[in-house]
């Protein structure tokens, strides 16, 4: 394998069906979906008993039934069973991917592997590779059962680049789509489309390193530590990653280690700047609180000054302005039959939310009857904007998220909140296609 160890990457061998069927074969990540066993049941009715990824994974949404054994043991015995029935071509190559998501937006992207030695999710890390939201350390084991011993891993890990000229990801594709694409075609459940290309030669060789060499020194501190990817998608699953390696390499030699495919794990690689990823933030609904404490709190703690609004629009609209100089976070509140909108305009030049949710897990320590009812996450502006309209909650809506700040937060603070950010809607996941062997 061609391996760029100074920068955490190697060219994997990848595996794909010979004849791909990617409206049965390809499934989205396991992790999305996690409140509606009728979407997977409509997975399993578009898969059939074809070959499908979705025999290869383990959809979160059934991790608290009771056949969490039995089901691991399936998924191992269908990696096997496809391996040994040569159901797949294998290639040394990176696949180039372009994904066209059901709201027309073209997402592009790069698979290749990582090495689990140059990323850590911990918050005082100073790794290549970082999480870009706080990891919970307790989902990590019951995600550990599924991924040892797997003959295969598919991935749905997507790693940031902060790649404003697009020399990685852009650079492969430009070389890519000069042959004719792997594979081509719609996704299941009306989510899309998509293509990916091979990248693979000495020419692509010399192209990614060249990039990767201009990303790492871009991303190299004064202090001497280097950021290169961040990770967008999958921070438990990477996190999982990294702690069955952790494991697994206590039985390894020295040359062992350097050889394992455990230590690597498979992701896509994903431009920051690219104009079909979209970033949104997750907003925050309190209930059951007092909203005047509440804002002078928030206002003590983020300095800043408040300025009332007479329609929800108007408020909106001065938030989301991408031109502000400092973070604005709107507040939509009604007590005693009383509405109240104003906005707190700061100078904080980080991520919005990395300034907010200490503040907010503050207050809330110190203020809250029940902790696992006072707050919310939600996505959309209708959404919290509506929540806000009813007695008694509290819902602050916050700014879009900042991509040419957004690795900047991070290598200062650490990793962001959970609940942070969302990218894209659930159908514009990734999809499983390729695989690779792991055990």
């Amino acid at each position: 394998m061609k391996n760029f160890e100074k920068y955490g990457v190697e060219i994997p061998e990848i595996l794909l069906p010979k004849k791909i069927d990617l409206k049965s074969w390809s499934v989205i990540a396991c992790d999305q979906y996690t409140q509606s066993k009728e979407y997977w049941q409509n997975v399993k009715a578009q898969a059939q008993d074809n070959p499908s990824t979705l025999n290869l994974i383990f959809p979160e949404v059934y991790l608290n039934d009771n056949d969490g054994e039995e089901r691991i043991k399936k998924i191992h015995e269908s990696m096997k069973k496809y391996l040994d029935s040569g159901l797949f071509s294998s290639q040394e190559e990176c696949v180039y991917i372009e994904r066209k998501t059901e709201y027309g937006r073209i997402r592009k992207g790069l698979v290749l592997a990582v090495d689990l030695e140059k990323y850590e999710w911990k918050a005082d890390s100073k790794a290549l590779i970082r999480a870009t939201e706080a990891t919970v350390p307790e989902r990590i084991p019951p995600r550990m059962k599924i991924r040892k011993g797997a003959s295969l891993e598919l991935p749905h890990i997507m790693l940031l680049a902060n790649d404003e000229k697009d020399l990685l990801v852009g650079g492969a594709g430009a070389l890519a789509k000069k042959q004719e694409p792997l594979y081509n075609g719609p996704l299941m459940l009306n989510s899309g489309h998509i293509t990916g290309w091979s990248v693979s030669g000495s020419e692509a060789e010399s192209r990614l390193e060249n990039a990767l060499s201009t990303l790492f020194k871009n991303g190299t501190d004064k202090n001497g530590d280097t950021f290169l990817f961040a990770v967008g998608d999958g921070n438990h699953s990477l996190a999982t990653a990294k702690a069955v390696w952790d494991e697994h390499k206590k039985s390894l030699s020295e040359s062992e280690k350097a050889l394992s495919p455990v230590r690597y794990a498979l992701v896509e690689i994903v431009n920051i700047y690219d104009e079909g990823l979209t970033f949104e933030p997750i907003h925050r609904t309190i209930f059951n609180q007092d909203a005047g404490k509440l804002i002078l709190f928030i206002e003590e703690k983020l300095g800043g000054s408040l300025k009332n609004f007479e329609s929800e629009k108007e408020l909106e609209a001065f938030v989301s302005d991408k031109k502000a100089k400092g973070a604005r976070y709107g507040f939509i509140a009604k007590t005693g039959g009383e509405e109240k909108l104003c906005v707190l305009e700061t100078s904080i030049t980080d991520l919005a939310i990395a300034a907010l949710q200490p503040v907010l897990d503050e207050y809330l320590s110190a203020n809250s009857k029940n902790p696992k009812t006072d707050i919310d996450y939600i996505h959309g502006t209708e959404d919290v904007v509506s929540l806000g309209k009813k007695e008694g909650n509290v819902s602050i809506l916050l700014p879009p998220i900042a991509k040419d700040s957004f690795f900047q937060t991070i290598n200062g603070r650490g990793p962001l909140p959970r609940k942070s950010f969302s990218m894209g809607e659930a159908s514009e996941k990734r999809f499983y296609v390729e695989a690779r062997r792991l055990f």
